[in-house]
């Protein structure tokens, strides 16, 4: 496994452009969904999980900083570090890079294994753990991103 994973190069769409001629805030969360599907078969969460298991993952919560502008045509990649997890769900950090290096956003995840028959949380299988365990080895020995954990407000001086 790749430390961080890598996406395949994905390209700003025309659609995504707002009235300020800047990817709107809401493709860059299609940009890093589009790359944990290009990583969740490597943790066991492919396309065929929910329909072999009746489980699932949910997004419990999702932290978003834009750091910089993407405009329409633009080549990037995203990152996925996997910071932390359990048998229950699994801490991630993102990061959305225009293809001549530069960081142009981050973010970072708490996601919940999910039994949909009840929905409730619920422990991965243990194939699937292990597969989650061997990205935490993969990832363990990797900086953890200074923006992780950052929280938001207003600093009063």
């Amino acid at each position: 496994m790749t430390a961080p994973f890598r996406s395949s190069v994905m390209t700003v769409k025309p659609e995504w452009i707002d009235y300020n001629g800047h990817l709107n805030m809401a493709y860059y969360n299609v940009l890093f969904d589009e790359a944990a599907d290009q990583v969740y078969p490597q943790l066991g969460f492919g396309p065929d999980y929910h329909a072999a298991t009746g489980n699932t993952t949910y997004t419990a919560e999702f932290h978003l900083t834009y750091v910089r502008e993407l405009h329409v045509n633009d080549p990037v990649t995203v990152t996925f570090q996997l910071i932390d997890f359990d048998r229950k769900r699994f801490h991630s950090y993102q990061e959305i890079r225009h293809q001549d290096g530069w960081l142009a956003a981050c973010g970072e995840a708490m996601t919940l294994h999910v039994d949909q028959s009840g929905p409730r949380v619920a422990p991965m299988p243990d194939d699937v753990f292990a597969r989650v365990e061997a990205m935490g080895r993969a990832h363990a020995d990797l900086p953890r991103p200074d923006r992780v954990g950052a929280s938001i407000g207003i600093r009063r001086r």
